[in-house]
């Protein structure tokens, strides 16, 4: 028997709140270096214990960031047309993609206020100060407009 002192933690991951961040972790290690955001989900996946489900929801955010891009990136410059994309701060354009691939094409939907909160949520966490702000205004305009994909 081990004694708890030797034996190995692993923290857990446990909400939706906590996958969406190793989802953003994927996206912007995808963004920056060009990894595979698949592989460093299962990464991400070994190194934390993560409820099955939690694994569907994190892969279906990422695939239909990667099969969407395009349209995604599209829908962003049509919402923030004074920022060019490449312009946009990569956490804030990585939570914006996120959300809208929540939004639109996730197989799970999730009620659009929830996408948008935890969307801010994360820009508090992760971007700059005017991160969250940013980030409510255009998935907000998103909300109001709509933009046919």
């Amino acid at each position: 028997v081990k004694k708890f002192v030797e034996m190995e933690y692993k923290p857990r991951i446990s909400s939706r709140r906590e996958t969406r961040v190793l989802v953003l972790q994927a996206l912007c290690e995808y963004d920056s270096v060009g990894h595979d955001p698949m592989e460093v989900l299962e990464r991400g996946f070994n190194e934390y214990k993560i409820k099955n489900n939690f694994h569907i929801f994190a892969g279906d955010i990422v695939a239909n960031v990667l099969e969407n891009f395009v349209s995604m990136d599209t829908i962003i410059s049509e919402l923030a047309p004074d920022w060019p994309l490449m312009q946009i701060a990569m956490v804030d354009r990585n939570i914006l993609r996120m959300a809208i691939a929540e939004l639109v094409w996730c197989e799970d939907k999730v009620p659009e206020k929830v996408v948008l909160n935890e969307a801010v949520e994360l820009a508090k966490r992760f971007g700059s100060e005017s991160s969250p702000s940013f980030v409510n205004g255009v998935l907000g305009s998103y909300m109001k407009i709509g933009i046919a994909v």
